[in-house]
């Protein structure tokens, strides 16, 4: 699974610990969700989502298309 958070955190000029402080999880959390070595819960992807302003489809992509 691919995800673009990294570059929507980025947009927003957040560091992973900052992003990781307003999910309520640890940086290593956000690090690994962005080299996609974790695959969030549905509850964290669409809080991500959420705080991005951005459906979970367009934050997180199965590439099963």
């Amino acid at each position: 699974m691919i995800n673009h958070i990294r570059a929507l955190r980025k947009a927003r000029q957040l560091t992973q610990a900052e992003l990781a402080e307003q999910m309520g999880v640890s940086r290593n959390t956000i690090n690994s969700i962005e080299m996609g070595r974790y695959i969030p819960s549905l509850p964290l992807a669409l809080a991500l989502a959420r705080f991005f302003g951005r459906p979970v489809e367009e934050v997180f992509d199965d590439q099963s298309r």
